[in-house]
């Protein structure tokens, strides 16, 4: 059997570049869809709330469907089941997501915004159902790749690190978009502020940000498909034939031995919604995508009309945050190895605590957001990473519904930050696209409320591990519970137990 403890530095790198088209796009869609539908097309926050909502919503009922399919199809021919379904995320995101950064085709200032709206949805459907399929494909391959425990975290680090990358690039191209166009700009009003006059630094026409970010991603995802290379076997799932033999209600046992051990039973889809670490691990993987997510979305918010910070910030920024992210996650193996993997998750939560604190007690802090972004970027990589490696954790060796459990907590992750966004965008104070003096304290506390007070939920629910730590707990009918045949390929014959 090969050595799955490890992997080299080449497939390591190649397996982290299939999720870098996934990472720029969403850097976009947390970072500018609010802005770039509000502030520059004029959308009323409820509208722009309903389509990021709607995004959500599709990404959430994707994942589980997704996941659970990923584990029963054998994928295309030998290319593998997790790649194939790589591979259809792919091709969906990069049809779609052109069309969502630009303005409506046929639209002008007389189109009612319902109209527009219509529009946009099934390119944001789209968009979302190609994401999924390639973020859940790309996480269960973790542990399917590597066995050993501390190789799934470098792997998440790994991967993650690439995330970061992949952040910094967007920023990066956004702020020398700004820049450039700052140049261009005779009102020196025009050029600190954001309105329809930067419509061409987000949508595709004239080869901008939306046209990078897939030209880049693209080249990222071809890198993982021709560098990793996926175990080709049937689904570990139930398929058609083990249904067929399930519904026999047979077993022909294959008695080697006293002393062999017990066969061992692998769980279906339905099982894990019976284990009380499902739970845990779900609601620490959403709290954790709370905040990551909420705080990218309104940061940009935030620092233009609460801090009244010019427009470059909104690219600067994150760019601080993500980098303080990237540092960090070279100490992340090493910290999880010494402390645990829980402890790690709590010291990114004292992080995010912290920045929670400099922003309720520092309202007029200017540049010094600087200082609190690194307290921001550094605590959200760092949950982020090790709620992933929990999840890793929780499958172990179940990996035949490894899709599915990364499928889960996705849906939680993403009905909740969908709700969260379309009960934060029902209360906003104003609707239209200029901002009432309202907004500079409710961004204030919505950066106060989606850090420290999504922290302190995280954290009630790490304290839960103490008691019950994470782990597959088998039923008083465990002997049959969740259990699918196993068969052993032995020369040319199948041994089923």
């Amino acid at each position: 059997m090969a050595d799955r403890s490890s992997l080299p530095l080449r497939q390591k790198l190649s397996y982290a570049a299939g999720h870098f088209l996934n990472d720029l796009c969403a850097s976009m869609w947390f970072s500018y869809l609010l802005v770039f539908y509000h502030s520059v097309l004029g959308f009323q926050s409820t509208y722009a709330g309903v389509l990021l909502l709607s995004g959500q919503v599709a990404d959430g009922l994707c994942t589980p469907l997704i996941g659970y399919e990923s584990d029963r199809t054998p994928g295309c021919g030998t290319y593998g089941r997790r790649k194939t379904w790589h591979l259809v995320g792919t091709v969906s995101v990069v049809l779609s997501f052109a069309f969502v950064f630009n303005q409506c085709l046929g639209c002008d200032a007389a189109t009612p915004q319902w109209v527009s709206l219509l529009y946009f949805l099934p390119f944001i459907v789209v968009f979302q159902f190609g994401w999924a399929a390639t973020q859940i494909s790309h996480l269960a391959l973790i542990p399917e790749l590597v066995s050993c425990k501390h190789a799934k975290v470098e792997l998440t680090a790994y991967r993650y690190a690439l995330t970061v990358v992949a952040n910094m690039a967007v920023y990066s191209i956004a702020f020398l978009l700004f820049h450039f166009q700052a140049g261009e700009d005779d009102d020196p009003a025009l050029i600190d502020s954001l309105g329809p006059m930067d419509i061409p630094v987000f949508r595709v026409r004239g080869g901008n940000l939306s046209l990078i970010v897939l030209a880049v991603g693209s080249v990222f995802s071809l890198l993982f498909h021709l560098g990793t290379k996926e175990g080709v076997g049937a689904p570990g799932g139930v398929g058609e034939e083990e249904e067929e033999e399930e519904g026999e209600g047979e077993r022909r046992p294959l008695l080697i031995g006293s002393s062999s051990p017990p066969p061992r039973s692998l769980l279906q889809w339905k099982c894990w919604l019976r284990q009380p670490s499902f739970y845990q691990v779900a609601l620490l993987y959403m709290c954790t995508r709370l905040i990551v997510n909420l705080s990218q979305t309104y940061i940009s918010m935030y620092l233009i009309n609460t801090l009244g910070l010019p427009k470059r910030f909104i690219a600067t920024i994150p760019l601080v945050m993500y980098l303080s992210g990237f540092l960090s996650s070279f100490i992340m193996k090493s910290l999880s190895k010494q402390i645990g993997t829980a402890m790690t998750y709590f010291l990114g939560l004292l992080l995010v605590m912290a920045f929670s604190y400099w922003v309720l007690l520092d309202d007029q802090m200017g540049e010094r957001v600087y200082g609190a972004a690194v307290l921001l970027g550094a605590g959200s990589a760092t949950i982020l990473v090790m709620s992933l490696s929990m999840t890793a954790d929780l499958i172990g060796d179940q990996t035949q519904s490894g899709a599915f459990v990364y499928g889960a907590m996705s849906f939680t992750d993403k009905v909740a930050n969908g709700a969260a966004v379309m009960v934060i965008q029902a209360v906003h104070p104003c609707h239209t696209m200029v901002c009432c003096p309202a907004c500079v304290w409710f961004y204030h506390r919505i950066m106060v409320l989606v850090t420290g007070g999504v922290a302190a939920a995280a954290a009630l629910g790490l304290c839960t591990l103490l008691i019950w730590p994470i782990r597959i707990r088998a039923g008083e009918d465990s002997t049959t519970w969740g259990r699918v045949p196993v068969r052993l390929n032995m020369s040319n014959r199948q041994v089923q137990f």
